[in-house]
C-alpha cells in the first residue's frame, strides 16, 4: 500500500486538485460580484488547487442563506412588533427635500419605516453606559434580550451577568446571544456564569467545524439590548472592563453607546428576535414579549438599518454611499477601523471635490496594529481629493459615528471597513434630528481639537520600510 502511494501520489494529488479546485474556481467566478475578488480567488485556487480551495471555503464563501426580517419574519407577532402604530410613521423626510432621497433609500434597504417620537441619548463612555444598562436590567419586569459581539468574563461582564441572573430569579424572561468568536475573548467564558444562573444564552454560529466551516470568517457584530419593549441600547460598545475606569485602568478605551426610547425600540427587538430564531428556533412571541404601550415624546425620527452577508449584504454600505451623495456642507465620520472599499473612497472623494467639508476621525492609538498599518496605507486615497483625516489623541476610541449637514446621523456597530460592510452582521440606526446631529458633531469636534491631522506630507514622511510594510498589510485588508 505504501509503495502504491509512493508511485501514484502525483496522480492522486492531481485528481484531488481537480475535484476540489475546479468547483471552487467555478463557484468564485459565478458568485463574486467584484471582478477583482473573483480574479484573486481564482488565481489563488489555480496556484494551489487543494490548499486554495480550502482557504476559499473558509474565507471566501461569505453568504448565509436565512430568512430575514422583511422576507420571512420569525412570527406574525414579531412582524406586528416591528410595525409602527398609526401616527408614528413619518410622511416625509423631516430634514428637507434633499433628504427625501435618503428616506427613499432607507425604505428600500430596510424593512422598517421611519418613526417619530424617539428619544436618543448618547452615553460617551463605559462609565456611563454600563451603569445605565445594569439599571435597566434591574428594573425589568417582563423581559430582557441582549446581543453582544464580546461579553467578557471580567468585572464589568460579571456585573452585567449577575444582573441578568437576578432578573431571571424574579421571573423575568431573559435571552442572551453572543458571537461564537467574541465569546472566546476571555477564558473561562461568561456563558458558564450565565448557565449556572439559569440565563438562556446561545452562541451565534457556535459550531464552526463541519458544515459550518465556510462561515467561520463571519461575525455577529451587533450590540443591542431591549428591556420590556420600552427601552433599547445600541452603539459600538461591547461588554468589557477595558471601556470602564478601574484602579488598574485609569485611562480606559473610549466608545459611544446610546439609550433609546420610542417606537424604534420595537425594531431593535425584531432584529434580535430574528437572530435568536436563527440560532435557537425559538419564537419570541406571546404576551410576555408584547410591545410596551408607553408613548415617548422624543424629537428624533429614526429607523433601524441592519446588514449582513445574507439577503441584506449592502444595506449599511448603501446608506453611507447615500449620505456622501446628499451632503452639501459637511460630512463627519468616526471609525476605529477606516478601510473603505473603492466605491466609498470614490463617494467621499466626490463629496470633497464638490466643496463638502469631509472630516474623518480615526484614533491615534489603535488596539489592532495590523489594521492601523493597513489604514495608514490607504489614507492618501481620501486625503488627495480633499478629505481631512484626523488622528484623535488619548486612549483608543472605538466609536462609529457619521453625520451629514447637522441634520442626519448614523449610529451603531458598523466600522467603515470591508469586514463590517461585507462580512459581519451589523446593526445601525439612522436618525433625523438637528439637535442630535449637533451633539454628534460637537463630540467629534472635541476629538479633532485634541488630535493631529494626517496629510500627504506626513504619510510620505514615514520611512520607506514603514510605507512598504503598511502596503503589504493593506493587501489583506478585506479580511482583517
Amino acid at each position: 500500500m505504501y509503495e502504491t502511494l509512493q508511485t501514484y501520489w502525483p496522480h492522486i494529488l492531481f485528481a484531488l486538485g481537480l475535484l476540489m479546485g475546479l468547483p471552487a474556481a467555478i463557484h468564485a467566478a459565478m458568485t463574486k460580484d467584484d471582478v477583482r475578488a473573483a480574479i484573486g480567488w481564482v488565481g489563488v485556487i489555480m496556484l494551489s488547487p487543494v490548499l486554495g480551495a480550502i482557504i476559499y471555503m473558509i474565507a471566501g464563501v461569505n453568504r448565509i442563506r436565512r430568512d430575514t426580517i422583511g422576507k420571512t419574519r420569525t412570527s406574525k407577532e414579531v412582524d406586528n412588533l416591528a410595525d409602527p402604530r398609526p401616527g408614528e410613521v413619518v410622511p416625509a423626510a423631516p430634514a428637507g427635500s434633499r433628504f427625501e432621497a435618503m428616506r427613499t433609500l432607507g425604505d428600500r434597504v430596510s424593512p422598517f419605516q421611519l418613526t417619530a417620537g424617539n428619544d436618543i441619548r448618547m452615553l460617551s463612555s463605559g462609565d456611563e453606559a454600563y451603569p445605565a444598562i445594569i439599571a435597566e436590567i434591574e428594573a425589568a419586569k417582563r423581559f430582557v434580550v441582549l446581543s453582544s459581539y464580546i461579553f467578557d468574563n471580567d468585572p464589568i461582564g460579571r456585573k452585567v451577568a449577575d444582573a441578568l441572573v437576578r432578573a431571571v430569579a424574579r421571573g423575568v424572561e431573559v435571552r442572551v446571544l453572543i458571537d461564537a468568536i467574541g465569546a472566546r475573548y476571555s477564558r473561562p467564558s461568561i456563558r458558564e456564569r450565565l448557565r449556572k444562573g439559569n440565563v438562556p444564552n446561545r452562541l451565534f454560529l457556535g459550531n464552526i467545524i463541519g458544515f459550518r466551516l465556510p462561515y467561520a470568517n463571519l461575525r455577529n457584530h451587533r450590540k443591542i439590548m431591549v428591556v420590556d419593549g420600552r427601552v433599547g441600547f445600541t452603539g459600538g460598545m461591547n461588554i468589557r472592563q477595558m471601556f470602564a475606569t478601574s484602579p488598574e485602568n485609569r485611562e480606559p478605551h473610549r466608545d459611544t453607546h446610546f439609550r433609546i426610547t420610542g417606537p424604534v425600540v420595537a425594531q431593535i427587538f425584531a432584529v434580535f428576535a430574528d437572530d435568536w430564531f436563527f440560532v435557537h428556533r425559538e419564537r419570541l412571541d406571546g404576551p410576555v414579549w408584547k410591545r410596551d404601550e408607553a408613548v415617548s415624546n422624543g424629537t428624533s425620527v429614526a429607523r433601524v438599518i441592519f446588514s449582513g452577508p445574507d439577503r441584506r449584504l449592502d444595506s449599511t454600505h448603501a446608506m453611507v454611499m447615500g449620505a456622501a451623495a446628499v451632503a452639501r456642507k459637511r460630512l463627519m465620520i468616526a471609525s476605529p477601523y477606516f478601510l473603505p472599499d473603492l466605491q466609498l473612497v470614490g463617494a467621499l472623494a466626490s463629496a470633497a471635490r464638490r466643496g463638502v467639508a469631509v472630516d474623518i476621525v480615526i484614533p491615534a492609538s489603535n488596539n489592532l496594529r495590523l489594521v492601523d498599518y493597513a489604514m495608514t496605507a490607504q489614507l492618501d486615497q481620501v486625503i488627495g481629493p480633499g478629505c481631512r483625516v484626523w488622528r484623535s489623541a488619548g486612549p483608543f476610541d472605538h466609536s462609529k459615528l457619521l453625520t451629514v449637514d447637522g441634520a442626519w446621523s448614523l449610529i451603531g456597530s458598523s466600522n467603515m471597513d470591508t469586514r463590517s460592510l461585507r462580512l459581519n452582521f451589523e446593526f445601525d440606526v439612522e436618525v433625523y434630528d438637528p439637535n442630535f446631529a449637533s451633539l454628534i458633531e460637537n463630540h467629534l469636534r472635541k476629538r479633532i481639537a485634541s488630535g493631529q491631522e494626517e496629510t500627504l506630507a506626513t504619510l510620505s514622511g514615514r520611512t520607506f520600510f514603514k510605507r512598504l510594510r503598511n502596503r503589504i498589510v493593506w493587501l489583506a485588508s478585506p479580511y482583517l
